[in-house]
């Protein structure tokens, strides 16, 4: 059975719990908090150097690292991962841009406004820069979500997965989602696909 190491209240250690869930595969989740400084210690760094969750543990031993590389292997050959190979394509396209362009943001401000270790760091500008950088995210979201039901066309994906994480809470940190009206629809939708769990789901809960 998988050991899935991490932080119940983080988006990217949702993700691969998310998708755990859609799929009905077994895991054990292990609460491992970032914030309090467990990641360090050093029986975790053994696993994880860069000292960061989610961390997926095999039966074998082997480790696998960052939320998004946890999508990709564990959709493999389900309908979570297009079959075709440019939509292939724009699935990872996808899992990128939430990277680069929606979670330094989006998630950033978040951890901000969300996390006492973090106050110190939400400064006027801060704030100001992540939300504006998030609006911007929205914004590429909400003109492709008016195009299609989901993010890679007519069918639900990992990209769907990786970017709901942290945009399905984001009102609850200053961003307007009545602004991104096929944003709120397409949280919607994949709310309602099968075998959704909320945040604070854990399989001992």
């Amino acid at each position: 059975m998988i050991t899935l190491y991490g932080m119940t209240d983080s988006g990217n250690c949702y993700k691969p719990r998310l998708l755990l869930a859609k799929l009905g595969e077994p895991f054990r989740h292990v609460e491992t908090n970032a914030m309090d400084g467990s990641t360090h210690y050093a029986e975790f760094l053994a696993k994880n150097p860069n000292g960061k969750v989610p961390l997926m543990e095999f039966e074998d031993g082997r480790l696998l690292a960052e939320s998004n590389a946890m999508l990709l292997y564990l959709a493999e050959g389900t309908r979570f991962v297009p079959a075709r190979h440019y939509e292939r394509g724009l699935a990872y396209q996808w899992l990128f841009f939430e990277q680069y362009s929606h979670e330094p943001y989006v998630a950033v401000r978040r951890a901000l406004l969300r996390f006492p270790e973090r106050a110190k760091d939400a400064t006027p500008e801060r704030l100001a820069s992540t939300l504006a950088g998030g609006n911007k995210a929205l914004d590429v979201m909400e003109a492709q979500l008016k195009r299609t039901p989901f993010l890679v066309g007519d069918a639900i994906s990992v990209a769907d997965i990786s970017l709901y994480a942290y945009t399905h809470d984001a009102g609850l940190h200053g961003f307007d989602l009545g602004s991104f009206p096929a944003v709120s629809a397409w949280l919607r939708r994949v709310e309602a696909d099968d075998g959704h769990v909320p945040l604070d789901w854990t399989p001992s809960a």
